[in-house]
């Protein structure tokens, strides 16, 4: 039979329904769409609990004592909270005062050293108190960036070793692992950019380099020879 007429007859309706058969597994690994896992949830905890950069809110409560209106300890917190202000701080700096409270001589006192001490920059406001029987403080409060961990830590979607057998099976990390890990890092962390990027190098010391060069020239030796003294105390008190 000539080639010609070879190829222009039709297929047969099983060979052609076992080479789409045939077909289909390399059809469909071409296919694009999301990935499916026996996982319920991301395997790493950073994953799970991302920290993140976000505007928050620092908040100080000054109670009023005494007739100066500040005690020490309230004007050392003023202070330290007022420092960082200036350092991370965005926008005006709230001084919240209780309804009714204004007119007290040391809710004034206590004004007047917060005023004095934010150099113009506080904003005066009242709120009301939610119990009037429980002292109610002058509150300052501004805005920084935080970092923070998004998702919320306690929580138990599955059980262990009882709720499902195939999850404990596979050997994977529960939900709340390292939850409490990334939120302890996120709150110590003094800078947030730090997270983001590192800082840059601080200057050498110019004069012990130069020194260590010097030594190097001459075939000496440039490390720092460290003296101990009262070796003989320090014996005495370990024997």
């Amino acid at each position: 039979m000539p080639l010609e007429q070879t190829r222009s007859m039709p297929l047969s309706r099983p060979f052609a329904a076992l080479l789409l058969a045939a077909l289909l597994p390399v059809l469909g690994a071409c296919q694009t769409g999301g990935e499916v896992t026996g996982s319920l949830y991301p395997q790493d905890y950073r994953d799970r609990h991302p920290i993140v950069l976000k505007d928050g809110a620092r908040v100080l409560d000054v109670f009023v004592g005494g007739p100066s209106g500040l005690v020490a300890r309230e004007r050392e917190d003023v202070t330290n909270f007022l420092a960082e202000y200036r350092r991370y701080g965005n926008g005006p700096l709230i001084v919240q005062v209780p309804a009714g409270a204004g007119t007290n001589p040391s809710t004034q006192h206590a004004l007047a050293t917060i005023r004095a001490a934010a150099g113009g920059r506080a904003a005066i406001r009242s709120y009301e108190p939610g119990d009037p029987t429980v002292a109610s403080p002058i509150r300052l409060s501004f805005r920084k960036l935080e970092a923070k961990v998004t998702s919320q830590c306690g929580l138990w979607p599955q059980d262990l070793g009882v709720g499902d057998s195939s999850f404990s099976s596979r050997n994977e990390q529960y939900w709340n692992f390292g939850c409490a890990y990334q939120a302890n890092l996120a709150s110590q962390v003094a800078d947030p950019v730090d997270l983001v990027r590192g800082r840059a190098e601080t200057p050498p010391d110019t004069g012990r380099r130069m020194y260590n060069f010097g030594q190097s020239r001459q075939g000496q030796d440039p490390s720092t020879q460290y003296k101990q003294q009262d070796s003989s105390v320090r014996q005495s008190v370990s024997q």
